[in-house]
């Protein structure tokens, strides 16, 4: 097997877990709707986790909720490039970061498992509840984990890689 073909069997890999994730959120939207659209509520780990349906038309933390149509179609549009972007910078990432490589797999999941609510449904579908104490955290989804982690996951890579750059300047100057 040639190298380049070894280089695209990985990336395929990585392609293969995206879309993994990406049905994985689709299903749990679709069980969601089906269980828990009429205001049933499950409760998990003494009501700290709670599965209730929402439906989100805005962005992150429910943020710019009333856009309407043009809201909508703008969002899809912005979330269409966003999957654009990071399918050419994970097809530009060296095989050997695996934490980048991970990471846009993470986020081409979530951006396309809500990319496709809005376009099919004119909103996002939410289910998770967690309560930190008293402290409601906003309603989630498998796909807005997938994008947290994701981001995680990148900002993590930019701490450590500039700790290792830090490293490598001083052990520059100190061979000087």
């Amino acid at each position: 097997m040639s190298e380049r073909a070894r280089r695209l069997g990985w990336r395929a890999a990585y392609l293969v877990a995206a879309l993994a994730v990406y049905l994985a959120d689709q299903a749990t939207k679709a069980w969601a709707v089906r269980r828990l659209r009429f205001g049933d509520v499950l409760k998990f780990l003494g009501g700290e986790v709670q599965f209730a349906y929402a439906e989100n038309t805005g962005i992150a933390f429910s943020r710019l909720q009333d856009g309407g149509e043009f809201g909508r179609w703008m969002l899809a549009s912005l979330a269409a490039l966003a999957i654009v972007g990071l399918l050419l910078y994970f097809f530009r990432t060296r095989r050997t970061d695996d934490r980048i490589l991970g990471a846009i797999a993470l986020l081409l999941a979530g951006v396309g498992g809500n990319l496709t609510d809005r376009v099919r449904l004119g909103h996002v579908v939410d289910f998770i509840q967690v309560f930190i104490g008293s402290y409601p955290w906003p309603t989630f989804n498998v796909a807005d984990a997938a994008i947290c982690t994701g981001a995680a996951l990148l900002a993590l890579d930019l701490i450590l890689e500039g700790r290792a750059e830090g490293r490598r300047r001083a052990a520059v100057g100190e061979s000087k």
